[in-house]
């Protein structure tokens, strides 16, 4: 190692606070974003392919709120979902929501939702959303990584929509 790379690293490790030494600094911890609940028309069955069998559903509309940020979800974005053969769905979310300030952002949420496990546990939903959002107060979506957890809210035997929390990785 050269001396300058040598010092550079030095002084970078000295500058750390003494308890960021003894600290993983690369281990995420969560802070909760917003949570949305999202309402669905019916899944329209697209077939069978050599992936496993395809539905989309449209969404139709909702609302989210979190500390800072609250909306409206805007209708006319679709959940594809694509039933694999070892019983698990593949899900992709692609939609958009308006804040209360007038500010649309674009949602991708992708995640894999698999059946209860074999002694009948509900397994949780988890999704890795993606949001691009203008420059401006929610840019900040744009520039962290998030975790979701979903789950159905029920209507009459049926899922009517999906309650979504976002977290955000710190």
């Amino acid at each position: 190692m050269s001396r300058g790379l040598g010092a550079v690293a030095l002084i970078s490790a000295l500058a750390l606070p003494a308890h960021a030494a003894d600290a993983d600094l690369s281990k995420p911890s969560l802070e909760f974003a917003f949570e949305e609940v999202v309402t669905l028309s019916p899944a329209m069955p697209a077939g069978k392919t050599p992936y496993g069998e395809r539905l989309i559903i449209p969404i139709t509309g909702g609302t989210f709120e979190g500390p800072g940020i609250k909306g409206t979800i805007i209708p006319g974005g679709w959940d594809w979902q694509l039933r694999r053969s070892d019983g698990c769905t593949d899900i992709k979310a692609d939609y958009m929501i308006r804040t209360d300030d007038g500010v649309i952002i674009n949602v991708v949420n992708k995640g894999t939702l698999c059946g209860p496990d074999k002694d009948g546990k509900p397994r949780p939903g988890r999704t890795h959303p993606v949001f691009e959002a203008p420059l401006g107060k929610y840019e900040w979506l744009g520039q962290s990584a998030f975790l979701g957890t979903l789950e159905p809210v029920m209507a009459d035997g049926k899922v009517s929509a999906v309650r979504i929390r976002f977290y955000r990785a710190m």
